[in-house]
């Protein structure tokens, strides 16, 4: 009968039977054993592109990077991005209206507080409701 090899598990199973292979390849370590040939694999692939990124930049294929150490290039701010502070002070906070799309109020990373928990209190005046509309009644035409 013949065996079946799992390259991730380095194995042979005793039965080359679909149910065989099916619980082998539902089991907890080797579900690990992919997980870690992939991870490797990555690992590698990233290496790889720095060694070549390396190799590029000290042939001069690639510029040094920009303004290291000078002047930021001048024109107006990218979003979410804060305006360098005069003489080296802390950087100031822009008061004016919501946060840019993709930051959220609360705390780094956007992350809220847990449910429950009391938000934190936001600048400004309260917010108020509206007065309620007054409800309109339709009108049949020769009535009014």
């Amino acid at each position: 009968m013949p065996k079946f090899y799992c390259d991730y598990c380095d194995t042979y199973l005793t039965h080359d039977s679909p149910s065989v292979r099916k619980t082998h390849c539902s089991g907890r370590k080797h579900k690990e054993n992919v997980k870690d040939y992939y991870q490797k694999w990555m690992e590698e692939q990233a290496q790889s592109l720095i060694d070549k990124t390396t190799a590029a930049f000290q042939q001069g294929k690639i510029p040094p990077t920009p303004f290291p150490g000078g002047p930021p290039p001048a024109g107006p701010p990218r979003p979410g991005m804060l305006p360098t502070p005069p003489m080296g002070g802390p950087p100031m906070m822009p008061m004016m209206g919501p946060p840019p799309h993709g930051m959220m109020p609360g705390g780094p990373g956007g992350m809220r507080p847990p449910m429950g928990a009391p938000m934190p209190m936001m600048p400004g005046p309260p917010h108020m409701m509206r007065p309620p509309r007054p409800m309109m009644m339709p009108v049949r035409p020769g009535m009014a």
